[in-house]
């Protein structure tokens, strides 16, 4: 059942508004200004109905209000009428909204119209550009409400992604401490999945936009703001750090949402673009623990699975490669004394066996579809001459096997035999696994294959000899 009811029909519209269509659409001039004007009715304190709560606030809609208020709201989707909307300065009627009305469903469906509106660049720019709405609405990420919050992200990310005010936002978002905290506190409490993806797809687009911002946020916990409330009352929240948040809206979203996981991998990746990224995730009270097992354990027991058709690695290549780098930024981090320390007890979170076996799977459903990529490339080139650059699958496949071999290398070069007796038992060493591995670190990665050849001579001198024997540059 859809949310929302449909738009009047055509034939009600024509009846109801004879010549006053709205653009080149048959809704009417005359209802949508009775709808505009009834919504002002509603929030002005002088209206009394059994609904409105003691301080004489509508708390709740009736339902012909709500049905006509959820028409303009789809009716919102069309240019036209959201250009009458605006004209009509239907945000100045949602921003009395949003001061006076104690009512979260009427606030939902406002930002949602506003959501639509901003759909359209002139609008947008109008929109953004309105300092007192621009800070209304980032109030809203304050809302105790869900859907209310959902449609205050779409809004958000809808302005981001539009190149003429995203900076409007992200330097007014820069501007505002309880962002961070009211965003924190979504990412680590909310259980609603549909709303922790757009929150996500909001925090990836600011930390892509802005680096600054995003080093604001790594170092940021220590500020004190308001926060959700059902009431007037400030709310103090606990001390956010942004890892652990994003960790816990991944485990959130992981079973449920694809895309969403993607979402969150991302923004992990992103932290691990900038020094203090990484050390927010490794110098984490638990040293990282947290962050190392959640990703171990996807990479070894949810994506690209032996049971998996080599295929997959073209549907989940984004996820991997995000994935991988902030594995390997973490590997690479292990210097750091406490770090060090950890990765050499035997309560050890790094399990390098079965990483390393899924990390050359990776690599052999790559070499699978490399294959089936070649003879479909070789039929494009017939069709289409003087194209050398490589199409965005292919670039961002590129991208995952360039992770995924540096990733490898390192870890590689830090077995010793113990290690590599017990991937040898457990089957993620053979001659193919490390064929497939050799065949495709060298030659850029020549020391660590023949570090790794030092160690399996040890282990198995045989497996040894007859990867010399495949590849001869590893005699020299």
């Amino acid at each position: 059942m859809d949310r929302n009811p449909s738009p009047p029909s055509s034939e009600a519209e024509e009846e109801e508004g004879g010549g006053d269509a709205v653009g080149n659409t048959v809704y009417s001039k005359h209802w949508l200004f009775s709808i505009l004007t009834r919504l002002i009715e509603v929030i002005s304190p002088e209206k009394t109905e059994p609904t409105v709560s003691p301080e004489g606030i509508q708390t709740e809609l009736d339902e012909e209000m709500e049905n006509d208020i959820c028409k303009v709201w789809d009716m919102s989707m069309d240019e036209d009428v959201a250009l009458f909307l605006q004209e009509f300065n239907a945000p100045d009627i949602f921003m009395g909204v949003f001061a006076k009305s104690k009512c979260p469903r009427l606030t939902e469906i406002c930002v949602g119209i506003l959501g639509n509106m901003a759909c359209f660049q002139d609008i947008c720019m109008s929109i953004s550009k309105d300092e007192n709405l621009g800070q209304v609405l980032l109030q809203r990420l304050c809302d105790s409400d869900s859907p209310t919050l959902l449609e205050t992200s779409r809004l958000l990310l809808t302005c981001l992604s539009q190149p003429e005010v995203a900076n409007v936002w992200v330097e007014r978002i820069r501007e505002n401490p309880s962002v961070y905290d009211c965003v924190c506190f979504i990412m680590s409490s909310s259980t609603n999945v549909e709303l922790l993806v757009k929150v996500g797809e909001v925090v990836d687009k600011l930390f892509d936009l802005d680096e600054e911002l995003m080093l604001n946020w790594i170092k940021n916990g220590t500020c004190r703001s308001v926060g959700p409330s059902v009431d007037d009352s400030p709310e103090e929240l606990p001390d956010f750090k942004i890892v652990p948040c994003i960790l816990e809206a991944a485990k959130q979203v992981r079973s449920d949402n694809p895309e969403g996981l993607d979402v969150y991998m991302h923004i992990l990746q992103l932290l691990t673009t900038v020094d203090e990224g990484i050390q927010a995730i490794v110098q984490a009270p638990d040293g990282g623990k947290e962050t190392w097992s959640l990703l171990y354990d996807l990479i070894c027991h949810e994506l690209c699975q032996p049971d998996d058709p080599p295929i997959i690695v073209q549907e989940q290549k984004t996820v991997l490669a995000s994935i991988l780098s902030v594995l390997s930024a973490m590997f690479a981090s292990q210097t750091e004394q406490e770090y060090t320390k950890m990765r050499k007890s035997k309560s050890c979170f790094f399990s390098d066996m079965p990483l390393i076996g899924s990390l050359i799977r990776i690599l052999q459903y790559m070499e699978g579809c490399g294959k089936r990529s070649v003879d479909n490339s070789k039929e494009s080139e017939q069709q289409e001459t003087g194209r050398g650059d490589l199409n965005e699958e292919d670039f961002h496949l590129k991208i995952l096997k360039d992770i995924c071999c540096e990733l490898l290398s390192n870890m590689l070069q830090e077995l010793t035999k113990e290690n590599t007796l017990e991937g040898l038992h457990q089957g993620h060493l053979n001659e193919q696994t490390c064929s497939c591995a050799f065949q495709n670190l060298l030659p850029l990665y020549f020391a660590s294959v023949e570090s790794f050849l030092e160690v399996l001579r040890e282990a198995d001198q045989s497996l040894a000899d007859n990867l010399e024997k495949r590849f001869p540059s590893l005699k020299v």
